[in-house]
């Protein structure tokens, strides 16, 4: 599978504002600076589709994707985890993700990145268990694989099986933006489940 056309198609803090529920949606979730904007722009082919930022915290609004002329969307939810910003902006943050996640009735998953080169923290954990209560299938994208050696991928890729409990069928998808590692394997998962939908 490859994209069509992607583009930034609303940008969004408040229900209200969210675009209509007439289309699937895929959510990407994870800690501040774990790779979410380069993930995307990885997967749509664009290289600047989704800003990327060296300074975690910096995506504080929830912003929906349309691929190939609203087939479906991306939808890449703020970072958490991040300790410099505010207890209060952490709160509205966490409110944002809990709500969007909780409430949207036309999304058909959330995928989970956690950072291939340490062990997944609690907030991890959390959103795992989050994601297994809502009743989504267990896919979790271990970003930055690039920055490892070959020898630790297999020792680092248990460690996040593991931690996040894992063995009743999660996926675990080896991911490096930068290298392009893993976006097949995710694309064609994403169509996947496109075709569930639409099968439903």
């Amino acid at each position: 599978m490859d994209f069509i056309e992607a583009e930034l198609l609303k940008t969004a803090v408040k229900p209200e504002q969210y675009p209509d529920t007439l289309v699937p949606e895929i959510a990407f979730v994870g800690r501040s600076n774990v790779g979410k904007s380069s993930l995307i722009n990885c997967l749509t082919n664009r290289a600047k589709l989704a800003r990327t930022s060296s300074t975690p915290g910096k995506t504080a609004t929830i912003n929906f994707y349309s691929i190939d002329n609203d087939r479906y969307r991306l939808v890449d939810l703020p970072g958490y985890g991040y300790a410099k910003v505010s207890k209060a902006e952490q709160e509205k943050w966490a409110n944002m993700i809990n709500g969007y996640l909780s409430d949207r009735y036309n999304l058909i998953q959330v995928i989970q990145l956690v950072d291939a080169r340490h062990a997944p923290t609690q907030q991890d954990i959390m959103m795992s268990e989050w994601i297994r209560h809502y009743n989504f299938s267990r896919i979790v994208v271990a970003t930055k694989l690039d920055k490892l050696k070959k020898s630790q991928i297999d020792k680092n890729m248990n460690v996040i099986y593991e931690k996040l409990g894992m063995d009743d069928g999660g996926i675990l998808i080896p991911f490096s933006a930068e290298k392009r590692t893993g976006r097949e394997d995710l694309t064609e998962l994403i169509e996947s489940l496109l075709k569930r939908v639409t099968a439903d």
